[in-house]
């Protein structure tokens, strides 16, 4: 069955998570009373399901001291075992290796250093196989046919690359098997493990380098602009060929086959008019490709082998109305965890033994909110000035007269990453107070095309800005929204839009919230990780180049135009993010203090980008009800 590639090649995307709250007066609907904040964002009993190789054991996490910890237990009946006991930070997730042991990576307080850990099945052995300090790993192959390695990326030479290692699970051992010569931004390896491509970056020039065989000296074969994308999937069953996901020649990616000595195209698989493809899935057992996936207005797919059609018309018969994906299998793809959810449910998991077309529950995600209760999140088109169209979502509260609503705009992080249609727990939450909830793919937003990508280089507080408000004038006009109880939130780059709403378009907004949000450009760009220097010189021309355009940037830093905004805000901030520097939300605080405006500031020191400990989700969470409660309200 799939095992599915999606690779992003904008890996510098911001990404940040979510929070929660107490009891105030709210807009909720006057037969109900809202249901407890704490309910959208705690932790469910048990999760994140995995079967192992073998069939005979199922992995999954649940609360220990208040943190994710991994669990174990026999399918065929016996207690849970508890293999982890991590008390400071939940793990955020885990994959089997073999049918004896577990993998997990963790970082400390948010800073992103991942290590990799591994547990075996009866709790012994466990071990932080990446102990360095400042390191970060990332796994460039699971390695799925070699159970006891896998292939890792670590900055432990030069914090702006990773050299590729060979980690031998059982010892501990890291064998040096690539070492990055300074421009390298991902590896490439075959069905056998071996590196045999990469791509490269000199700050605004991509490059595709190929070898042959496992060893030996790489070959350029491909150097593109940034503006183009070449984005290698995996290789053909041979390992001769290459699928890729690709806009080259065209406005659209579309799945390819190439030839990776040349990357001359041989033939397109899959392309859409309107979107992005860039999904596509194998079946490492019988080695033939499953699927293709895309996203519309919600996740869509393609089936590209006749057995595996079958099998997901066999999960749609019995799951009607959810949409779902598969989280994990056996080896003999026999067996599969299934997630089904929707719009306004996270959902349920199940296990599917596709020989006996038998589904079992295995548990559901939050069953103390009711899915009736929760609201649809419906797609909208509406036109920016400029006559780009815009896509989006609106989630209107249920039990509500659909006029002269409160709401909460709520633009994406990234900036270049997208809104998607499904279950959010921070929209269930204002929905359930009574606000609609806009949600909109502004210009830059991936999945579009390369033309609706680019419209947004050096528009942050620009045209980018201008979708937004042009969002919500559409839902005003549409009778849907009340003018005069509109509220900005968003986190990361959604955050810079939050502050750049108030700052540029004051009068728009009655409240906002900034959560970890850039606020000064030229120090935003100052101080990114060390591994992003790569991408810096992209950055630059996407965002703005802090000497050649000074001006631009001096003029879309809301901190260094503090003296504009008049709308009430509120600013959470975790102290060891390390991809919005704290120091973006200091200066924000400092500037409107200068001025004796006093700002609710909510620091988190044990945080990154995005609060992950419950604890500090239902803190900040709490905090928001209460200030949207007080500004949105009728009075």
């Amino acid at each position: 069955m799939p095992i599915s590639s999606n690779r992003n090649a904008l890996a510098f995307a911001f990404v940040l998570g979510a929070v929660e709250i107490g009891a105030l007066p709210t807009a909720f609907a006057a037969d109900e009373a809202p249901i407890p904040v704490r309910d959208f964002f705690r932790h469910p009993e048990r999760g994140y399901f995995r079967i192992s190789p073998d069939g005979k054991t199922l992995a999954f996490m649940q609360p220990y001291e208040r943190r994710m910890n991994i669990y174990v237990q026999p399918l065929g009946g016996g207690e849970p075992v508890r293999l982890t006991s991590e008390t400071a930070r939940d793990i955020p997730d885990h994959f089997w290796k073999g049918p004896e042991r577990l993998v997990y990576i963790k970082d400390f307080g948010g800073d992103e250093n991942f290590h990799v850990v591994a547990v075996n099945k009866d709790g012994s052995a466990i071990r932080d196989l990446t102990p360095f300090e400042g390191v970060r790993a990332e796994i460039i192959d699971q390695l799925r046919d070699f159970p006891d390695a896998l292939l890792i990326g670590l900055n432990k030479r030069n914090k702006e690359v990773f050299d590729a290692y060979r980690l031998d699970l059982k010892t501990g051992e890291l064998l040096l098997v690539a070492e990055n010569p300074g421009n390298i931004t991902s590896w490439l390896t075959d069905h056998a493990g071996n590196i045999r491509g990469a791509q490269t970056s000199d700050g605004v020039n991509t490059s595709f380098l190929y070898r042959d065989g496992a060893a030996g000296p790489f070959s350029t074969v491909l150097t593109t602009s940034f503006r183009d994308t070449f984005n290698p999937l995996f290789f053909t069953f041979d390992d001769k060929l290459l699928y890729a996901a690709s806009n080259i020649g065209r406005d659209k990616e579309a799945i390819v086959l190439v030839d990776p000595a040349t990357t001359k195209e041989q033939r397109v698989l899959f392309e859409h008019p309107e979107v992005d493809v860039g999904g596509l899935a194998y079946s490492h057992k019988r080695k033939v490709l499953t699927t293709i996936s895309y996203v519309t207005w919600k996740p869509q797919r393609k089936y590209l082998d006749a057995e595996t059609e079958k099998l997901f018309a066999a999960l749609e018969k019995q799951l009607p109305g959810y949409e779902f994906a598969i989280q994990s299998m056996t080896d003999d793809e026999d067996r599969f965890i299934v997630a089904a959810y929707s719009d306004r449910t996270p959902g349920t998991r199940y296990l599917f033994d596709a020989r006996a077309n038998k589904l079992t529950k295995l548990g559901d995600i939050a069953p103390w909110l009711p899915e009736a209760r929760m609201a649809r999140m419906k797609p909208i088109t509406y036109k920016s000035r400029d006559g780009l169209t815009i896509n989006g979502y609106v989630t209107l509260p249920n039990g509500k007269d659909t006029k002269n609503l409160p709401v909460v705009v709520n633009p994406h992080g990234g900036p270049w990453a997208r809104d998607v249609w499904g279950w959010n727990p921070e929209v269930q939450m204002l929905a359930n107070r009574g606000y609609a909830v806009l949600q909109m793919n502004f210009r830059g937003s991936t999945g579009y095309g390369r033309s609706f990508w680019q419209a947004s280089f050096k528009q942050w507080g620009r045209k980018m800005q201008d979708d937004v408000t042009d969002g919500v004038d559409y839902l005003v006009k549409e009778g849907i929204v009340d003018p005069r109880r509109v509220c900005i939130y968003g986190g990361s780059y959604g955050g810079y839009a939050t502050l750049a709403g108030v700052t540029y378009t004051p009068a728009l907004y009655a409240c906002a919230v900034d959560y970890v949000g850039v606020s000064n450009l030229f120090t935003f760009l100052n101080t990114i990780p060390p591994y992003w220097k790569p991408f810096l010189d992209m950055m630059h021309e996407m965002v703005g180049d802090p000497i050649k355009d000074k001006d631009l940037l001096t003029a879309m830093s809301p901190a260094l135009n503090a003296d504009r905004i008049k709308t009430p805000l509120l600013i959470a901030q975790g102290a060891r993010d390390p991809r919005v520097n704290i120091d973006e939300s200091n200066q924000m605080v400092k500037a409107l203090k200068a001025r004796g405006v006093d700002v609710p500031y909510m620091v988190k020191e044990n945080e990154g980008h995005g609060f992950r400990n419950e604890e500090n989700q239902f803190d900040f969470y709490e905090a928001m009800e209460r200030f949207l409660a007080k500004y949105l309200s009728k009075g």
